[in-house]
């Protein structure tokens, strides 16, 4: 009898798991609903997986864990080597190495004058602070907690503090990639154990920094014509791209305080 050269979803599973601990059927499923996989069906319609599709299940699965991709990254990505085929790996951002670099690196990076936007680019920022790259993937709150690794009850308490929020549709409250990102995050620490209560901080200094941004760009807002707008949209991104840089430069100073004993 001839061996079976593919996989059902239930044995992909079982081969990932040891991996992807937090991997789970639907979240395959839920993959493949948005296009980046596509196994094939046998007459029955149960779903067929061969190596490159394990492969570039493993691949996809190894991003948003490793590195955050964003599924419009991800599928960006998946799309340039068609649809069977499996990216090389991303390099790690250079936010992962940021501690390592002293201030005058910085400065030489970013040139003289433009040293903020050179300590923006050391952290990893975006070309577009404001825009993740995210796509409009919505998720419920099973599915993000399932998704980022975390338990429905931690999830929950990143809602309780203001870390993530929702969009109610119906009865179901729906969860957008930007939440994702944070949840990840969020699992991260926790590793270190610090939960979503020690994680408030964030929420607050980014609440404050926008409302200081706010101030800078209402007069424009207030115009209420294209031009202005387009003005305070490029200047929120300048100040995201500051802040992003000044952020980098005091933790890195501090945290060279620590390691330095004094």
């Amino acid at each position: 009898m001839t061996e079976r050269q593919y996989l059902s979803i239930g044995e992909v599973l079982a081969l990932l798991q040891e991996e992807f601990p937090d991997v789970t059927i639907s979240k395959i499923r839920f993959l493949e609903s948005q296009g980046l996989i596509d196994p094939e069906r046998t007459p029955s319609g149960y779903r067929k997986f061969y190596d490159n599709d394990i492969e570039r299940l493993r691949w996809i699965l190894r991003e948003q864990k490793e590195n955050f991709l964003p599924l419009r990254v991800i599928k960006d990505r998946l799309a340039a080597v068609g649809p069977h085929g499996v990216p090389a790996p991303v390099e790690p951002p250079a936010a992962e190495g940021v501690l390592a670099l002293d201030v005058d690196e910085v400065a030489v990076e970013g040139g003289g004058a433009d040293a903020t936007t050179g300590a923006a680019t050391a952290t990893g920022a975006a070309a577009d602070p404001l825009d993740t790259g995210a796509s409009a993937a919505s998720f419920t709150l099973e599915e993000l907690a399932t998704a980022s690794g975390l338990g429905l009850d931690a999830v929950t308490e990143l809602e309780q503090y203001g870390l993530v929020t929702g969009r109610a549709v119906g009865r179901v409250t729906y969860y957008d990639e930007e939440a994702l990102i944070v949840a990840r995050l969020a699992a991260g620490f926790l590793r270190y154990g610090a939960e979503a209560r020690h994680l408030r901080m964030y929420r607050n200094a980014a609440d404050r920094e926008a409302g200081l941004f706010e101030q800078v760009v209402l007069p424009m807002l207030k115009q209420r014509n294209p031009v202005a707008r387009r003005h305070a949209r490029e200047a929120l991104v300048d100040l995201a791209r500051l802040g992003e840089g000044l952020r980098a430069a005091m933790l890195r100073a501090a945290l060279r305080q620590l390691t330095e004993g004094s």
